[in-house]
């Protein structure tokens, strides 16, 4: 069973510290969240973690995109859309996945651009690779203000202008080496959101990719998961841990070929659950559906938890799974 994560790690920017660094500083070029993207690759290479990500270590997951896509902007702490929506010419995370593969790759070059995660539908045991993590659409307009454009009767229009914004992302990171796109929607679990428009929205970004595409849907998803089952993704991405009664909807389910991205460690709490907690839930994951039809990562990302916490869960998780692998 591979594992993997959903995105942020608890890696701070670090300030210039060598004379070369300080030099670069001075210059202009020096990059103070290049360290901790290395550092938030090496803790995760270091837990034994195959699918890895660049720890989004520039912001939270709104705040990244919202200060890059055109049309939009971050202001006192919130996201806004201020003007129409226009394509992304620059790639946004393309940079640092690049950094992140070239770090694991100097650690273990078994890490691969565009790794070959899925194969006839199987996971492919012992691939190793970096994802690459985009915030839907749906998410970043259902968190943002909108001002100018867009108002709250044309909302709908405002998420499609942002697929077809966000396509550019998915090709740039695409081309840059993922092994695996993710979308992050975690308003599709809140009942804010119109699904159907949000399908769309998926089916626009993601036209075309040839790497397996993961949507994680954070929250309670035990009403909206037979509509996420029509989602154009091939794998689907939720908590299990933190919300143990999602695991109802992996009973007598079809999950009509898609793979579960399985949630098996609780992101909300600073105390560390051991392996054999963990691997209890796995076993019944497995039960569910079939270990070849699951990929363990802990239920959200762990930018809010203390470094050791986050670190300890990695291991613990990778402890786990290999009792089962």
């Amino acid at each position: 069973m591979l594992t993997t994560v959903v995105g942020s790690y608890p890696s701070s920017p670090r300030e210039p510290n060598s004379i070369i660094s300080k030099f670069s500083a001075l210059s202009g070029t020096y990059d103070r969240y290049r360290p901790a993207v290395e550092h938030a690759v090496r803790k995760q290479v270091e837990a034994g973690i195959e699918i890895i990500s660049d720890g989004q270590v520039r912001g939270n997951m709104v705040q990244i995109f919202a200060r890059a896509v055109p049309g939009m902007a971050w202001e006192d702490g919130t996201s806004k859309i201020k003007e129409r929506i226009s394509y992304i010419s620059k790639s946004i995370g393309d940079n640092d996945l690049k950094k992140a593969l070239k770090t694991a790759n100097n650690i273990s070059n078994d890490f691969k651009a565009g790794a070959q995660v899925l194969s006839n539908g199987k996971f492919q045991d012992g691939v190793k690779g970096v994802k690459g993590i985009i915030t839907g659409p749906t998410t970043l307009v259902l968190s943002s203000r909108l001002e100018g454009f867009y108002n709250k009767h044309n909302r709908d229009k405002a998420i499609l202008d942002l697929a077809i914004s966000l396509k550019n992302e998915v090709k740039y990171l695409e081309k840059a080496g993922a092994a695996v796109i993710q979308v992050d929607e975690p308003f599709l679990s809140t009942g804010m959101a119109d699904v159907e428009n949000a399908r769309k929205a998926i089916k626009i970004m993601c036209q075309d990719l040839k790497v397996p595409l993961a949507m994680h849907v954070c929250g309670d998803v035990t009403e909206v998961f037979p509509e996420l089952l029509k989602f154009p993704v091939d794998i689907i991405d939720c908590e299990f841990a933190g919300i143990r009664k999602n695991l109802r909807v992996l009973e007598n389910t079809d999950i009509k070929g898609k793979k579960i991205g399985f949630g098996c460690v609780n992101t909300k709490k600073e105390k560390v659950d051991s392996p054999k907690i963990i691997g209890k839930l796995i076993k019944k994951g497995m039960e569910l559906v079939g270990e070849e039809n699951m990929i363990a990562d802990p239920d959200c990302g762990m930018r809010m938890l203390p470094e050791q916490a986050a670190f300890q869960n990695l291991k613990n998780m990778k402890e786990a799974v290999e009792w089962y692998s």
